[in-house]
């Protein structure tokens, strides 16, 4: 082959791989803002799972207690309703410990002390569970109908697995006497009695 030849070549093998070679460092810089929103995603996720976690692990929580939260970026923000008040203080301790939080609001609501509000309690945990349809709710470690009594307010928050099952509880709530309104907001979807 002439020397000519071979610089054309080499001219031409240099442009063949340079080239793609490019072409892939644009579309991983391209790629990048998106990997890292990714990431970013996947470690929120790791974040809410741990504090679902911690949070089911409060020794004093109950099926008449509600704790909700949410993540924005390293803070979180606590939300629902406890009746007792110990539960407040320990959510935010355990929440605080979880690696990669930053600040915690600790909205929780506790709500009034009162034997009334504790006899509905009972009178409702007794006609939502002991009803036949609805018993298999109370067998998993964590039941999954929680029943908030708020000055003889009933909202009944948690997830059922069918409509027949959200009725039912709601029905059974109303039947509880001294109690002056139910909301149900039972969320319809799998895995709720399981």
């Amino acid at each position: 082959m002439s020397s000519q030849r071979m610089r054309n070549r080499s001219g031409n093998l240099f442009v063949f791989y340079v080239l793609p070679l490019a072409l892939l460092a644009v579309l991983t810089v391209a790629a990048r803002p998106q990997d890292q929103v990714a990431a970013a995603s996947r470690e929120q996720q790791g974040i809410s799972k741990e504090i679902y976690h911690q949070l089911l692990l409060l020794p004093h929580l109950t099926v008449f207690d509600n704790l909700a939260y949410q993540v924005n970026g390293n803070n979180v923000t606590l939300t629902g309703e406890t009746s007792q008040p110990i539960n407040k203080s320990d959510a935010e301790t355990a929440v605080k410990g979880v690696e990669g939080i930053g600040t915690v609001t600790n909205n929780i609501k506790v709500l009034p002390l009162s034997p009334m509000d504790d006899q509905i309690r009972m009178a409702e945990f007794r006609s939502i569970y002991g009803f036949p349809s609805l018993q298999r709710y109370s067998q998993s470690a964590v039941q999954s109908i929680h029943i908030i009594v708020d000055n003889g307010h009933v909202t009944l928050e948690g997830q059922v697995d069918s409509q027949a099952d959200k009725d039912a509880a709601g029905v059974r709530a109303n039947t509880v006497a001294n109690v002056f309104s139910v909301t149900n907001n039972l969320q319809v979807g799998n895995g709720g009695g399981h």
